[in-house]
């Protein structure tokens, strides 16, 4: 153990009763800018590296989710603490090492069968923390859980935390944990030997600056303020997309099995995004005739600069083929152009965004499995309601990043020319 002081003014009051928490099964959920991400993945992952005993693997469904925004919010924490002399972290892989030989170790479920063995420097793996766990499938977490092998230090168990916002109760995390338990709304915790869950929200956050306070609160959207302003499971009835697969495209005995030597007919589209929204980027093939959409490369992070954004667009080797991106960002367009993306706006135009999904909901879209960020905006994107209750043809403008930009935006050129004309 390597003893450090850590004032307890440092965390927030909701998660200390949790540091040293060793139930099998942790869960951690709620609503946006609770904190239980810098919490978990950042306090409390460096706080028991110090103490020693503990090897953890950090999971996201995709490789470079979890090596950019995981790997980060770690770093932060050893900064803010002053204790850079005490790690030392991989800048290849992201490896965080403490000085007493116990690391952090980071991985993406996208091929969670090849995760045979994760070794470490010291010791075996003790915990597993899968964020945004609602991107992952259950098979995933079940593998995960069977890669613990290995004797442990006395008095430390074996743990796997789960950290997500709780977006439909449709999901499979709801029906294994939350159903058989009989959850209510009104709950903020359950905890036994087995299975530990933390409700928070925002409002259990006291580091949170007034700004983000006002958004989460002034939300009008139903469906959203239940979720991420008041950390409840969603229940949506008026979704606008039900017309899309999830398929393994390099899976021959996949019925829409797509080898890398087919993807010829490709589309790509792009929307821009910094602190609160991510930059999102899609590439997909088209079949015309069949009206099929094989959408199967994304990226979606926040944080990037122009420059940067178009140095990720150029290692994904999209940047020579024409994307359409955002025309209410010319500067950002005129940007990426210039650090060599062959990037143009879209025309949009009156009723382009109605006219664009009308056209999309007469296609079948296939998405990847990777494509984990496409299947959430999916999954959620929905029809807003009057104050009757009514339904309106209008979308909620909200969580649809890559929809704008991976299909509106891309297949612009596809849809009928009188919508061109629309002013």
């Amino acid at each position: 153990m390597i003893n450090v002081n850590i004032p307890k003014s440092t965390f927030n009051e909701a998660y200390t009763p949790f540091l040293d928490c060793q139930a099998r099964v942790q869960i951690f959920f709620g609503g946006s800018s609770s904190g239980k991400s810098k919490f978990i993945i950042g306090q409390r992952v460096v706080y028991l590296l110090l103490r020693g005993g503990r090897n953890f693997l950090i999971c996201r469904q995709t490789k470079d989710s979890v090596q950019g925004s995981v790997a980060t919010e770690i770093a932060k924490v050893i900064s803010e603490w002053g204790l850079d002399d005490l790690f030392k972290i991989n800048k290849v892989d992201g490896t965080v090492t403490c000085k007493n030989g116990y690391q952090a170790r980071f991985a993406g479920l996208e091929k969670v069968e090849r995760l045979k063995s994760i070794a470490f420097k010291k010791g075996n793996l003790t915990d597993v923390i899968v964020e945004e766990a609602t991107e992952t499938e259950q098979d995933s977490i079940r593998q995960l859980l069977r890669r613990q092998r290995g004797k442990v230090q006395e008095g430390i168990k074996k743990t796997l935390t789960l950290l997500f916002n709780p977006i439909l109760q449709s999901h499979w995390i709801y029906k294994e944990y939350f159903e058989k338990l009989g959850w209510t709304e009104s709950q903020k915790e359950y905890i036994s030997d087995t299975l530990t869950i933390l409700k928070t929200t925002y409002k259990d956050n006291r580091f949170l600056e007034q700004d983000e306070i006002d958004i989460l609160e002034n939300e009008t959207d139903e469906y959203w303020k239940n979720v991420y302003t008041l950390g409840n499971w969603g229940v949506l009835g008026n979704v606008i997309f039900t017309n899309w697969k999830i398929a393994d495209l390099l899976d021959e005995n996949d019925p829409y099995y797509l080898p890398e030597a087919q993807r010829t007919n490709t589309r790509r589209g792009g929307d821009f995004g910094f602190s609160q929204d991510p930059a999102a980027f899609g590439v997909s093939h088209y079949v015309p005739k069949k009206s099929e959409i094989y959408f199967y490369k994304e990226l979606y992070e926040k944080g990037l600069t122009n420059d940067v954004l178009a140095e990720r667009v150029k290692t994904m080797k999209e940047a020579e083929p024409m994307s359409t991106w955002d025309s209410s960002e010319p500067k950002s367009i005129r940007e990426l152009q210039n650090h060599g993306v062959n990037a143009v706006g879209a025309k949009k135009g009156k009723d382009s965004v109605n006219f664009g999904i009308d056209w999309l909901k007469q296609q079948t879209i296939i998405v990847d499995k990777s494509c984990v960020n496409l299947q959430n905006e999916l999954r959620q994107y929905h029809w807003k309601k009057d104050a009757g209750g009514n339904v309106l043809k209008v979308p909620v403008d909200k969580n649809n990043h890559l929809i704008d930009g991976g299909l509106r935006y891309a297949y612009e050129g596809d849809m009928v020319e009188e919508w061109y004309s629309l002013d």
